[in-house]
């Protein structure tokens, strides 16, 4: 479990830690995105190792996966506290606070997790 120093988010996150290595009090920083490209053009779920200038070169760790639930009390209220939920083939994170900071979401959308340990 962590918290966001920059958003009011909480973050719930399975993380495979045989490949990397995670431990408590360690900072990261994490992106969710909907495409590896940097000019944010639409890609078809696929990697391959050779591509370059995409925005995994800059992180450590990259997981795709797909929103499976969304909950929250209000959808149409922007103040509502809203969760996400979504699975990296069987990793599961949950992500949850303003619904504004969750906008754009979708249940079935694939989204990229992109993570890196910030040295402090």
């Amino acid at each position: 479990f962590c918290e966001s120093e920059s958003f009011k988010m909480d973050l719930i996150l399975d993380v495979n830690t045989m490949i990397y290595p995670v431990v408590l009090r360690d900072k990261f920083r994490l992106l969710l995105a909907t495409t590896l490209q940097e000019d944010g053009a639409p890609d078809d779920g696929s990697y391959t190792a050779s591509l370059e200038g995409t925005r995994a070169d800059t992180f450590e760790y990259v997981m795709y996966g797909r929103i499976y639930r969304i909950e929250g009390d209000d959808f149409g209220d922007s103040n509502a506290i809203l969760s996400a939920y979504i699975s990296y083939g069987g990793l599961l994170m949950r992500l949850k606070g303003a619904a504004n900071n969750l906008h754009g979401m979708e249940v079935g959308q694939t989204v990229y997790l992109l993570m890196k340990k910030l040295a402090f």
